[in-house]
């Protein structure tokens, strides 16, 4: 259920970002990109922990967690409403 829950927001929040990028998050969540993933989403998540700096954002946090959920299901439930949240600003009214 969480699972898919997360994979739903996933795609949802996929139609937000830029091309390269929503093909980037495409290709790491495959599942046997566990190899690119994990690497990945650690390093989002310290992007964005020096988010206050140029190029890098806060937005990079979700969005390695959200990676790191794929393989660690107590962050499932967490990220989904998350990302739910996320999804429910950035859709327009």
């Amino acid at each position: 259920m969480a699972k898919e829950d997360l994979d739903r927001q996933l795609d949802a929040l996929n139609k937000h970002l830029p091309r390269w990028m929503a093909g980037a998050l495409d290709r790491a969540r495959k599942p046997g990109a566990v190899w690119l993933r994990v690497p990945l989403a650690l390093a989002l998540i310290a992007g964005g922990c020096v988010g206050f700096l140029p190029i890098l954002g806060f937005w990079m946090i979700p969005l390695g967690l959200a990676l790191l959920a794929l393989d660690l299901p107590f962050l499932r439930a967490p990220l989904a409403r998350l990302l739910r949240f996320i999804n429910r600003k950035l859709s327009p009214a």
